[in-house]
């Protein structure tokens, strides 16, 4: 599949997740992710001799199963062939890096196997399947529908349609008709339309309800009330879908929904596998032989996300040199912190790329591009100028963890940028930029112990500006993949308007 990836279990301890689009920029499905594997191996320093699993989470895709087989038989001698089904995959990947010890399961998606959703109960190592829901009566399918209707692109702009819908009000009961059911959704066809192949497929019924002539595009004043009301009605159906469980772990493509995590927070303990779409599905293979192949133990729940590759001094000074570039060499951990800070107090827009990258879609710290709430044009310089995106698509404050509560209420799953938050009173008006609408803003809290350099340059930003926050997204462009090379960075950093990067020890300006 399109989001492939690997993750490596030693001795009880997950070591690496590397995704194939990010270090490959490329993969061909029905083919193992080459080069994810390898770097993944690299950094658990494991050889494929050595290897005693390999899991491979379903579908495979047709006629691909045998080639996939000879392929692990092949490369891994000695490993056994472990298959795990695609929501299986999802739950083990979401329960078993919890810190729960016992939770309900939600995994949704589009149709990952037929199945687009399922309900299960997690206790100890042990997970049960209670309850499964089938394609097309698929919340994903019906998001992808109204994402296309609104003018942007199914199966990738979903979260076009979730910022959207933050600046709107949900007024339009349709979408709750077309869920149906009390419990599980089952949707409702006659608000589509099989022979209509654009803008979602909707029926007459559908543009009747919302009041618009049959197959005319949604006016522009209406577009945030529409996706509003799809993600209400979304929210209502997954929360029914939950029910009373104290404790909710999710999973899926839909668990991407930070506006859907918040509201299930507001009912129950959730936690959020962050990688929840199929790059995740790496993770719960894994999770699962592990504990049901193997019969080993539970797992410590999932640390920080940085499972990627990291790169040396000499190996970003080499690609600096052969690019040609100036640079200044920052020797300490104190200059490198100082000089970032005192980029960012002129009000300059830098890159960050420390460490070892993260695995998922978020950057946490590691990859990412930072500004300063006091600069009153932050927001419309990363937008416009660097990332060249819609105006209501706001951006992250990182935060250090222990500082989050004077600037923001936020649930735990903040920790990987996976929820909402809400601003203090008190700091509305400071961040104001960021505000999705009313209160909410995404919030990202940084633990020490988990990123001690980010959490360092934070603490040391709050010292000269008296607000230890940073306006915090992701280091890439156009649509690609979040940076992991040094050159990667090199690229990105001189295709946009980023002002300054900052490799680890080393610092460009323009």
């Amino acid at each position: 599949m399109g989001d492939a990836a690997c993750a490596v279990l030693r001795e009880d301890k997950l070591v690496a997740a590397v995704e194939q689009k990010k270090i490959a920029r490329r993969h061909e499905p029905g083919h193992l992710p080459a080069e994810a594997i390898h770097a993944a191996l690299r950094l658990a320093r494991v050889e494929p001799e050595h290897v005693e699993a390999v899991a491979l989470a379903l579908p495979l895709g047709p006629g691909q199963a045998t080639a996939l087989h000879l392929a692990v038989r092949s490369q891994f001698p000695k490993g056994r062939l472990v298959l795990v089904d695609h929501h299986q995959a999802h739950a083990a990947s979401a329960f078993y890096a919890s810190p729960f010890e016992d939770a309900a399961v939600l995994t949704l998606d589009r149709a990952g196997d037929f199945r687009c959703g399922a309900l299960w109960r997690g206790a100890g190592v042990h997970l049960d399947l209670e309850r499964e829901l089938y394609f097309p009566d698929s919340l994903g399918d019906l998001y992808g529908r109204v994402t296309e209707l609104l003018g942007f692109r199914a199966g990738a702009e979903e979260h076009k349609v979730q910022w959207l819908s933050a600046s709107g009000e949900p007024s339009f009961p349709v979408f709750d008709e077309i869920l149906g059911a009390p419990e599980w959704p089952r949707i409702e066809r006659s608000f589509l339309d099989a022979s209509r192949m654009s803008r979602g497929g909707f029926s007459a019924r559908f543009y009747q309800a919302l009041g618009l002539p049959d197959e005319t595009p949604v006016p522009a004043e209406l577009r945030a009330s529409v996706a509003a009301s799809l993600q209400r009605a979304v929210e209502n159906a997954v929360a029914r879908m939950a029910g009373d469980a104290p404790r909710l772990c999710l999973a899926g493509g839909l668990a991407f929904n930070a506006l859907l995590v918040a509201a299930m927070e507001r009912k129950a303990s959730v936690f959020v596998q962050p990688a929840a779409g199929n790059s995740g599905l790496a993770l719960g293979a894994a999770y699962h032989a592990w504990h049901h192949t193997f019969g080993g133990p539970r797992l410590a729940p999932l640390g920080d996300l940085f499972l990627g590759p990291g790169f040396s001094a000499p190996e970003i000074k080499q690609v600096l040199e052969n690019c040609k570039l100036r640079f200044h060499y920052l020797a300490t951990g104190d200059e490198l912190v100082d000089t970032a800070v005192r980029v960012l107090g002129e009000n300059k827009i830098i890159a960050w790329m420390q460490g070892r990258m993260e695995f998922g879609p978020r950057a946490l710290g590691n990859r990412s591009i930072l500004a300063s709430p006091r600069d009153p044009y932050s927001l419309e310089n990363l937008n416009a100028y660097i990332k060249h995106r819609e105006p209501f698509r706001k951006f992250a404050a990182s935060v250090p963890a222990e500082c989050a509560n004077e600037y923001f209420a936020a649930g735990p799953n903040a920790r990987f940028l996976a929820t909402v938050g809400t601003v203090r009173p008190a700091w509305r008006e400071t961040f104001a930029s960021a505000i999705l609408s009313g209160d909410k803003i995404r919030v990202h809290t940084v633990e020490q112990a988990e990123n001690p350099l980010f959490h360092r340059l934070l603490h040391v930003a709050g010292k000269a500006t008296g607000l230890p926050v940073l306006y915090n997204t992701s280091f890439n462009l156009f649509s690609d993949p979040l940076v992991c090379t040094p050159r990667d960075a090199v690229r990105s950093f001189y295709s946009s308007g980023i002002d300054a990067l900052f490799a680890g020890n080393f610092y460009l300006e323009k």
